[in-house]
């Protein structure tokens, strides 16, 4: 296959790098080698890739408008390259497009799951391409179990590009803006509000911790989260003075790298990528991390970095970390040295490129 063959249809490819599936796209463009991939972006913001989308709309929300599913369909009407690769969590909707299209134009098709569907999916509508690319072992197995062909079927973990360890000295300037002592053990919780239980989760670990902090960083991605928000706040008695409200932030890599503890102990990790993208950030910093048994990030802790808890004790699991120095210190470790082992951006590049081979002979 020569170079400049693959379209990859995602989100526009463009800063703010805060939604894991653009995130995936931008390193996975970055680290091909034997072919190179074609992003998409929005007119006027000068970015490389192909200008398609219309300019970004006040307030847009997560998911795609209508302008921008019409710049989608007419750049598939006039694209070139003879293998496109699709990237989003599978949907009756975009799965119907992306099929009739690559019918139309006959082109082969790779899809990526960027994060699994719904648990009640039909997954002989949503599932459409030639290859579709799962990235945990618990998505694979469930479209096994579903009859999805093994030989559609490939496995990549994602990748979060090398990252710098925890400088002290920043760690120790955000303290002193989040007014948290340098010796007080802090944890952040970068998840949703409104999915999963994650918050209610995170927030327990201040009645088990007698003088934990924790950060709240958390991004409203539906109208339900401003009023989940407000019910976790009227639930804290005595330890709200020990909870800093964040929200959507722009500095969450600084905020983690001054953390002790990520906590992500969600117990459904719907509309999240399987082995989510800030876990993934704490593990390359050395930064620990704690999530829930049953869920695909699990996986993480058989190659180090990530521990697990039942959902019912990842509070108390989270005090426990917190109040040995030297099992975060190690973990911390382990987390980086995986990181960089198994989800590096050119490890990712050369699966794809094998999955591309396959479907350019």
């Amino acid at each position: 296959m020569s170079s400049a063959d693959v379209l990859f249809v995602s989100k526009p490819v463009a800063p703010p790098w805060n939604d894991s599936s653009k995130n995936l796209v931008r390193d996975l463009a970055g680290a091909l080698r034997s072919v190179r991939g074609v992003t998409l972006c929005r007119r006027g913001t000068g970015g490389p890739g192909r200008a398609v989308y219309p300019p970004a709309v006040e307030g847009g929300g997560f998911a795609p408008g209508f302008r921008d599913q019409a710049a989608v369909l007419g750049a598939l009407a006039v694209s070139q390259e003879p293998l496109w690769h699709f990237f989003f969590a599978p949907n009756p909707r975009t799965s119907t497009v992306g099929r009739w299209a690559s019918r139309f134009r006959r082109r082969r098709t790779v899809h990526t799951v960027c994060s699994a569907p719904a648990a009640d999916a039909d997954l002989e509508r949503v599932l459409f391409a030639d290859r579709n690319v799962v990235l945990s072992r618990a998505t694979e197995q469930r479209f096994l179990d579903a009859g999805v062909p093994a030989e559609r079927l490939r496995r990549i973990p994602p990748a979060v590009p090398k990252l710098p360890a925890v400088d002290p000295q920043s760690a120790s300037r955000m303290r002193e803006e989040l007014e948290v002592a340098p010796d007080v053990p802090l944890a952040i919780y970068a998840g949703d509000l409104e999915v999963g239980g994650g918050a209610e989760r995170s927030l327990a670990l201040l009645r088990h911790h007698p003088s934990a902090v924790l950060l709240m960083a958390c991004r409203a991605k539906t109208p339900a989260a401003a009023a989940e928000e407000a019910r976790l706040r009227d639930a804290l008695g005595s330890e709200r003075g020990r909870v800093r409200w964040i929200g959507e932030t722009a500095s969450i890599l600084d905020l983690v790298g001054a953390s002790d503890l990520l906590l992500l102990p969600s117990d459904s990790l719907y509309a999240k990528m399987d082995y989510p993208l800030v876990v993934l950030e704490a593990m390359a910093m050395g930064v620990p991390a704690l999530v829930c048994e049953g869920t695909p990030a699990a996986e993480l802790v058989a190659g180090g970095g990530v521990e697990a808890a039942p959902p019912a004790d990842a509070a108390a699991r989270a005090s426990a970390l917190l109040s040995d120095p030297s099992r975060l210190l190690a973990v911390g470790d382990a987390g980086r040295e995986a990181a960089e082992r198994n989800h590096s951006p050119q490890a990712m590049a050369r699966a794809y490129e094998a999955v591309y081979e396959e479907l350019g002979r």
